[in-house]
């Protein structure tokens, strides 16, 4: 399995993402410019990554300029063949602004930035990045974001519920669910989705800064690894 990163303006998280596939996970990894066109070094079994960031200064509202970067018509197409795309924080935002996931990203309630440790709870195991994880596993993730408030009409978050795929809900470090643990006040505690297809992830907490012991952390390499036993299983 091969990762690319993408890298737009006002990224900067990509080094932290390459560092954890490459010399954490030891998997091939290469940077992608937001120029580049095309994605044929990649097949269906590969993954890209749309990091966190700022990119291109979160200008209008948050992933609403890199959307129209040229890559994102090679990643849209690159999902659209089954490919696997992964956006985090700002990544996560910009898959929403491009239609390939639905909701948005809004404003924290607070409207400040929070910048701080978050637990969320694991809701399903049906998909390829939390495939080795319980369902009702509390994670400890960090969050860094001003618009990280997920937000879809009371249809779209129905329909998201009943197909499972939210991924994960902020809860209290037993796995309570409730305001108190929502630090951005996104609708139903949502931190994380994917698409019906299940190939397209995204998430605002991040996996990338919580994968080595030397941060006291490794919880996030939980997903990582479910990716790749998900792709060596579907190989």
């Amino acid at each position: 399995m091969k990762f690319g990163v993408v890298v737009f303006p006002g990224s900067n998280c990509d080094d932290d993402m390459v560092h954890v596939l490459r010399e954490v996970l030891q998997q091939e990894v290469a940077k992608l410019w937001h120029k580049d066109d095309k994605l044929d070094r990649f097949t269906t079994g590969d993954c890209i990554l749309l990091p966190g960031g700022f990119s291109y200064g979160n200008y209008l509202r948050a992933g609403a300029i890199a959307r129209f970067s040229s890559i994102m018509n090679a990643v849209i197409d690159f999902a659209k063949s089954g490919g696997y795309v992964w956006g985090i924080g700002n990544g996560f935002q910009i898959l929403c602004e491009a239609g390939l996931l639905p909701g948005v990203l809004v404003s924290n309630s607070n409207h400040k930035f929070i910048c701080k440790n978050a637990f969320i709870r694991t809701e399903t195991n049906n998909s390829p990045i939390t495939s080795n994880i319980m369902p009702g596993r509390v994670l400890k993730i960090p969050i860094a974001h001003a618009e990280g408030r997920y937000y879809a009409d009371e249809e779209t978050l129905n329909r998201l519920e009943a197909n499972g795929q939210v991924l994960f809900r902020y809860a209290t470090e037993d796995g309570a669910i409730n305001d108190g643990a929502n630090p951005n006040g996104a609708l139903r505690n949502i931190a994380g989705i994917c698409n019906e297809q299940r190939n397209v992830f995204g998430m605002m907490p991040h996996p990338e800064r919580a994968t080595e012991k030397e941060l006291g952390n490794t919880d996030g390499r939980l997903l990582f690894e479910s990716l790749l036993a998900t792709a060596r299983v579907v190989a």
